[in-house]
């Protein structure tokens, strides 16, 4: 492989997380240079003085542009870049110092047009961060979709850690105008145009997530609503996986009910479920708080999901509205 590297990272009122970001890349083992591309989507808080900060240690382009959100905005910052692989971050993710050399070693080895990498939670983040973290990649939850090669068999790349050859992007003509979802509805794209996508092990992020318990439950019921718009974009691609968190919804709902009817005994599958979750997630972040909070958010993320999932199966696929106009909130002009 004889690849050039552009990280594309759209920013949008988030200087500290720039900040934080940039000093991460200062810490690589990479010694090959490399490109880094800012895209500013129309903040009223500018990254411009932060990423000045690093201009002298890094390879830093800057572009500030009108709001069109952040899969228009990597397009804009891919267009720029001089690179021939580009690699899309979100600003609340961190690198690993062993990550640009994981990918190049891999390429290498094994090419691709399209990859994708996992995410993690760093030590620094918060109990909050570790247990929402938790509960979007451990294949408990999520069966590992986010990143878990031994769970998935036609990898999504998420664009919180993607890389794209420049082929595939011209090919394609990159991200749509839908948010959330735009990052595997162009991996669907990129396999239709016949390129091909693979999960690099080892190639992860640290995604701090900027959340809250409420941006969170807004976050997942936006990807619950998006999925039955991309099962239709993308017929071949829909997963009974998708239906879960739907399907532990009607669980909890329907074991309430009959243990209300019957006996309390008729809740232990769930407890158990619920048990299980709380103890694998206090082990492996070595927390009994952050096991409990993992419950908690165990709950948001599928209610949230699987209501919002329901709502748009109904309109979109049942009734077959047009997604634009059903959920206009979606989609950036």
């Amino acid at each position: 492989m004889n690849s050039s590297f552009s990280f594309i990272i759209p920013v949008y009122n988030r200087p500290e997380e720039i900040k934080e970001l940039l000093e991460s890349f200062a810490l690589l083992d990479y010694s090959k240079p490399y490109e880094i591309v800012i895209v500013e989507d129309g903040s009223s808080l500018s990254s411009e003085t932060i990423v000045n900060q690093y201009s002298e240690k890094l390879n830093i382009s800057y572009y500030y542009k009108k709001n069109s959100g952040p899969g228009l905005s990597r397009n804009f910052g891919m267009e720029k870049a001089t690179g021939n692989y580009f690699i899309i971050l979100d600003s609340d993710c961190l690198l690993p110092p062993h990550y640009l050399s994981t990918v190049e070693n891999f390429l290498e080895n094994n090419y691709y047009d399209c990859y994708g990498g996992a995410d993690a939670a760093h030590e620094s983040f918060t109990n909050l961060q570790k247990a929402i973290n938790y509960v979007m990649t451990s294949f408990l939850t999520t069966g590992g979709i986010r990143g878990n090669k031994k769970s998935v068999t036609n990898f999504e790349p998420r664009s919180f850690n993607m890389g794209i050859s420049k082929k595939a992007f011209l090919k394609t003509g990159g991200y749509g105008k839908i948010h959330p979802g735009e990052d595997p509805d162009l991996s669907h794209r990129i396999v239709q145009h016949g390129f091909k996508t693979t999960f690099i092990p080892n190639a992860y992020v640290f995604h701090k997530r900027r959340i809250s318990w409420q941006k969170f439950y807004v976050q997942v019921k936006k990807f619950g609503l998006v999925r039955p718009i991309l099962n239709k974009w993308h017929p071949k691609a829909s997963r009974i996986t998708f239906w879960f968190p739907l399907f532990f919804v009607f669980f909890v709902l329907i074991s309430i009910a009959i243990s209300f009817i019957f006996s309390w005994i008729m809740l232990i599958p769930l407890l158990f479920y619920i048990l299980l979750i709380f103890v694998d997630s206090s082990i492996k972040n070595k927390s009994i708080l952050i096991g409990l909070l993992s419950v908690i958010a165990l709950f948001i993320q599928f209610f949230g999901y699987g209501i919002a999932f329901l709502k748009s199966t109904f309109y979109i696929g049942l009734l077959k509205r047009d997604p634009q106009k059903q959920f206009p909130a979606l989609f950036f002009n």
